[in-house]
């Protein structure tokens, strides 16, 4: 199905979207030293994409072009949706960015908090096992209620064992978390 959802888009860009529902939303991102350009389009038009019956309420194919730049070096990567929530391109922008919102900050976390990206473990599983235990570890440290950032509460949990006893063994209070983008830019054409 991704290939009739790319032709699909091909097509459309070669008639220049005027025949087919079709909307474009930009946005700019920038901080933490990375600027992130992201392009989304939504088309209405499915009549080259088959279907079944699992897919019977679907009435949006999507298709986002981002392109990152993070000290001077530039990655693009193009990911194709489809979908039953209509042609409204905020509406998929807010509820694609929602996902990979909560993917990229947990990333951002791991990394800051717990130097992810710079682990040097090179068996598989064992990679695999430790990013398990920062992910548990860094869940029980912001379902902490101190005013202490990440990495004050991990350093403190090395010193003071009674403190690690309440993160491992009590249960979390848990509250909900406030998502925001820094420097965030949206334009819809």
């Amino acid at each position: 199905m991704a290939t009739e959802v790319e032709e699909a888009f091909i097509e459309a860009d070669a008639r220049e979207y005027t025949d087919v529902a079709s909307e474009l939303l930009e946005t700019t991102e920038q901080g933490y030293g990375r600027r992130e350009i992201r392009r989304y389009r939504t088309l209405g038009d499915l009549s080259g994409v088959p279907r079944s019956a699992l897919w019977e309420a679907m009435d949006m194919i999507g298709m986002v072009e981002s392109e990152c730049e993070v000290n001077g070096e530039i990655t693009r990567e193009t990911r194709l949706y489809i979908g039953a929530i209509g042609t409204d391109v905020e509406a998929v922008a807010y509820a694609l960015r929602g996902h990979w919102g909560v993917e990229n900050q947990l990333h951002w976390s791991l990394d800051v908090s717990f130097s992810d990206d710079a682990s040097r473990v090179r068996d598989p599983e064992a990679r695999e096992n430790l990013a398990l235990i920062r992910r548990v570890a860094l869940t029980r440290l912001q379902h902490d209620d101190s005013k202490l950032g990440i990495q004050s509460k991990r350093l403190k949990a090395g010193w003071d064992e009674r403190y690690l006893a309440t993160l491992l063994f009590e249960a979390p209070k848990i509250s909900p978390q406030k998502t925001a983008s820094k420097g965030s830019n949206i334009r819809k054409t």
